[in-house]
């Protein structure tokens, strides 16, 4: 079993109706589980958990991640998706709102195609086998390792109550099906195409907000519980320390370790950014440097230090 270095928030469940707050609250407190040193003090973070970067590492490196299979792919779109319809959300503008809307939109389209429940579900078991194996071991802070896996027990309780049909009343939607099926044309939502939704745009905010919330409510519980995962799947590593040979690394994986994320570290500021390419068996970083968006990025010749975490 690989050794347990988790660094980040501790998600936190709260009751708040507003979803951007529940979000944001679940990871108030910042806890390490290790195996040899001693738990640092709780710190307070300000962002949602997949935003947050180690100390160490936030505000001197820019973040770079690649997925591995198509589980985190799936993951990530997502994550990127529900952050950004959150961040609209908060905004009054109607141009907010349309943004919003549309990311609920394409939410709904990733989630129409396949069972994601049932892997967040199969991620959240395998998870949790993983964290009750040290239970046992009386070097971890036992504490906070029962309230975290009390948390994931949660998310996967809540996904078992939304049931397989949880999406039928966002489905069967008129207004947001006649979203949908115009939004597929160049400007299909203007004014004279959507006359309904440009007068829902003209409500006063508070309305739109409500009607935000019923939708966000009915995905929450599946968003959240990926938001929790990916956190811990990131903190499951520790950076190390490589070195790019004329701006290119290649690795092979161990057989016996589940990858599933790759995460590169560059320095804040540098003219360079990788292009990862690979799979759960191995995988090549090339560095690119990029001057203007007037010429195309070429790979380094020279040699390029970086920082990787393998999750």
């Amino acid at each position: 079993m690989r050794g347990l270095k988790l660094t980040g928030t501790y998600l936190q469940r709260v009751s708040e109706s507003d979803p951007v707050a529940r979000v944001r609250n679940r990871g108030k407190h910042l806890a390490e589980f290790a195996l040899a040193p001693a738990v640092t003090q709780n710190t307070q973070m300000a962002r949602a958990a997949p935003t947050v970067a180690s100390p160490e590492i936030a505000g001197h490196f820019s973040e770079y991640e690649q997925p591995l299979n198509e589980r985190m792919r799936t993951f990530l779109r997502l994550e990127f998706l529900y952050q950004q319809m959150l961040y609209n959300y908060e905004l009054e503008a109607d141009w907010a709102t349309r943004a919003a809307t549309s990311s609920l939109l394409e939410i709904l389209a990733i989630l129409a195609r396949g069972d994601i429940r049932a892997d967040v579900n199969k991620e959240l078991d395998r998870q949790l086998g993983f964290l009750k194996g040290y239970q046992s071991q009386p070097e971890v802070d036992s504490a906070r390792l029962d309230t975290l896996i009390r948390t994931l027990v949660t998310s996967r309780t809540e996904l078992q109550a939304m049931g397989t049909h949880f999406l039928q009343s966002l489905n069967d939607s008129a207004f947001l099906s006649a979203i949908r099926n115009r939004s597929a044309i160049p400007g299909g939502t203007c004014e004279f195409d959507l006359p309904e939704y440009s007068h829902w745009l003209r409500q006063p905010y508070s309305r739109r907000q409500q009607d935000l919330v019923n939708w966000l409510s009915i995905i929450q519980p599946l968003c959240d519980a990926i938001i929790e995962l990916l956190w811990l799947i990131r903190e499951s590593a520790q950076p190390m320390d490589r070195l790019a040979i004329n701006g290119m690394y290649q690795h092979n994986m161990q057989k016996d370790m589940h990858c599933q994320l790759l995460r590169v570290l560059l320095p804040a500021g540098s003219p360079l950014f990788p292009e990862i390419s690979g799979s759960q068996h191995r995988f090549t970083v090339r560095f690119l440097e990029w001057s203007t968006i007037e010429r195309r990025a070429v790979q380094s010749t020279h040699d390029v230090s970086f920082k990787i975490s393998i999750c």
